[in-house]
């Protein structure tokens, strides 16, 4: 079996539980933190691996102008139904960080929910973070999700469901490997679709890889990228400090 062919792919079950999951407009501190940061821009924003456009559609409505693209097909027909369902009509794309469209330019570029820990290799990561300034307009800003290095070290959960009309959705995970060198986690993902009689309707295996930076190591990728400065945010905060309680960091560069 080809591991690389099954790593962070989204396809049916796992785009299904992910909608499910994350419905359009839940919020994890994030969607606000946006909204805030990108006030005043009126020019085109992109959101790289935009999925079920759960942060997207909210910036839709709230009047910025927003498209997105994600490799991932599945995730993408659900974006799409929810936009036609309100009516909006952004640019969608299915596209990859490494060979997503550079002939647009954007005001701003931002990832949320750590979807940038997607890209494990290195070099990969920095090159995609030179695209990301190929395509900024000249005071552009970029703004950047991540968890911090200790969650390399926690366990992951054992296992979830969710009703559905005619069954349940059950997700189990198994932390696979942590390698502490490349600060990166490798997970197996079990997706099993079940009748309300208990019978297996579809299953999925997919592998979930993240890469985990240090603050000062991603603030030097971003200057080797190009950009020049730098703020952090805790939290989705704007007024606190990077600490032990930090869960999330966010990086805004320009």
């Amino acid at each position: 079996m080809d591991n690389q062919n099954l790593t962070n792919r989204y396809s049916t079950l796992a785009s299904w539980v992910y909608h499910l999951d994350k419905p359009i407009g839940r919020s994890f501190g994030d969607i606000e933190f946006y909204s805030q940061r990108l006030q005043g821009i009126s020019g085109k924003i992109l959101e790289p691996a935009t999925g079920n456009g759960r942060v997207l559609i909210p910036l839709l409505e709230q009047g910025f102008d927003i498209s997105g693209f994600d490799a991932s097909k599945e995730m993408l027909d659900y974006c799409k139904a929810e936009v036609q369902k309100r009516q909006l009509n952004p640019e969608l794309a299915q596209e990859r960080f490494e060979d997503f469209n550079l002939n647009s330019r954007y005001d701003a570029v931002i990832l949320p929910a750590g979807s940038f820990q997607l890209i494990t290799d290195v070099n990969i990561a920095i090159d995609v973070l030179k695209r990301f300034k190929a395509v900024l307009n000249e005071k552009g800003k970029l703004i950047i999700d991540l968890s911090p290095l200790s969650c390399l070290s926690e366990p992951t959960m054992m296992a979830r469901s969710w009703k559905v009309k005619d069954g349940i959705l059950t997700l189990t995970e198994t932390r696979e490997e942590v390698n502490f060198l490349t600060q990166t986690t490798t997970s197996q993902l079990r997706y099993e679709y079940w009748s309300n009689e208990g019978s297996l309707k579809s299953s999925e295996l997919d592998y979930f890889s993240l890469r985990f930076w240090g603050i000062k190591e991603f603030e030097l990728a971003l200057k080797h990228a190009g950009f020049t400065a730098i703020k952090t945010y805790s939290n989705y905060e704007l007024s606190s400090n990077i600490d032990s309680q930090t869960h999330t960091i966010t990086f805004e560069a320009y």
